[in-house]
């Protein structure tokens, strides 16, 4: 933590440009200290996206879904009933079920909560409602219906980055206020599951369809058959499964590192402006990439720039778009460890809940939530 009356003197380079900045002394207003990166400017996907379109069209044949997929979510599913009918007989509390769980389970969860996030981009059957309806098949060993809510959810966070009314991914300002302190990031780095399972239903509302319907009574069903035929640790399984999959796990550290502004990425809130916290040529980057080894087990989720540039390349695809377009890629700022970022963002004073770029959400006037179309 800074000392009250000492500022720190910050160089960054931002468009081949380079910026010395001040961040404010820890006696710095409230108001200066405690608030998101608030900017009217547009995403930069959308800019990138073009530009890239324009100077690589190849770019354009990795756009598809990915046939063989499927086989490996089948897989991942097969043996989470596996481990969970081996456990059946297991005490909830005991070390082989705690270690299963966390080393297998929340692997294995993972993978398939961010199976169901390539679902949502329809990237793993040629027509929407069969990837809807795999969603359901994958959402199984998860153990809570979640899939079908997702896509919506997900596609508002794609189409409205940023925005306080629609990208449910961004903490709500209670969060950040009670939550922005050593203990309060350690709870929600461990607790993260809940918020990302909660957040949405507080901020913005979907339509419930048909397919909601079908996700529900899948997993109901599927959850009563599991405790009939072996009890109530098999389903346990699932579920601690699942809370672990997104704690202090680390695959789970991908939650953090997407979006977050974290140490030197961060900037200083120098003055509050007509609601703008920060000039625009000085906004941070706000989502950011990693490539490292974990990739293998999150189907390349890591290359976040890359999807959000182009979300309907399907994960395979994002290493060879990154060698394709390296010179858009290469200069941005890297995640090394998704371990290390549950770390620093807990034990680092300048990373808080506050470190998200926000937009006013003016889109919100204009854009109906229930008339998404459902079959993009």
């Amino acid at each position: 933590m800074l000392d009250d009356n000492i500022t720190d003197s910050i160089t960054h380079r931002v468009a081949n440009k380079t910026f010395t900045f001040t961040t404010p002394a820890a006696d710095s207003p409230i108001e200066v200290l405690n608030e998101y990166y608030w900017t009217e400017e547009k995403e930069p996907h959308f800019s990138r996206r073009k530009l890239i379109l324009a100077r690589h069209p190849e770019v354009a044949k990795l756009t598809g879904y990915e046939t063989k997929t499927k086989w490996y979510v089948i897989g991942v599913v097969l043996l989470q009933f596996y481990v969970a009918y081996y456990l059946r007989n297991t005490p909830i509390f005991n070390w082989k079920f705690i270690a299963l769980a966390y080393v297998i389970g929340a692997t294995a969860n993972q993978a398939l909560f961010l199976a169901i996030h390539e679902l949502s981009h329809n990237l793993l059957f040629k027509k929407p409602i069969h990837n809807k309806i795999f969603a359901v098949f994958t959402n199984l060993p998860i153990g809570i219906p979640y899939a079908a809510s997702f896509q919506p959810y997900h596609q508002l966070h794609h189409k409205f980055l940023g925005d306080k009314y629609l990208d449910a991914d961004l903490p709500t300002k209670f969060e950040s206020v009670i939550l922005s302190n050593v203990l309060g990031k350690v709870f929600f780095a461990t607790f993260q599951i809940l918020f990302y399972a909660l957040r949405p239903m507080f901020v913005t509302q979907i339509k419930f369809t048909s397919i909601h319907l079908l996700n529900i009574v899948a997993q109901v069903s599927t959850d009563y058959v599991l405790v009939q035929l072996c009890g109530w640790h098999a389903f346990g399984y699932f579920i601690m499964s699942s809370f672990l999959a997104g704690s202090l796990h680390p695959c789970a550290g991908h939650f953090i590192a997407e979006h977050y502004v974290l140490n030197e990425n961060n900037r200083a809130r120098t003055e509050l402006k007509d609601g703008i916290s920060i000039s625009a040529d000085l906004l941070p980057p706000e989502t950011y990439s990693y490539y490292g080894s974990l990739n293998l087990l999150t189907w390349n989720v890591g290359y976040h720039n890359e999807h959000h540039d182009f979300p309907y390349i399907a994960w395979t695809k994002l290493p060879e778009l990154r060698r394709i377009a390296h010179e858009f890629y290469d200069p941005l700022p890297q995640v090394k460890s998704w371990c290390g970022v549950i770390w620093y963002f807990c034990f680092d004073d300048i990373n808080t809940l506050w470190n998200r770029v926000k937009r006013d959400g003016k889109e919100k006037h204009g854009t109906s939530i229930n008339n998404l179309d459902q079959n993009n």
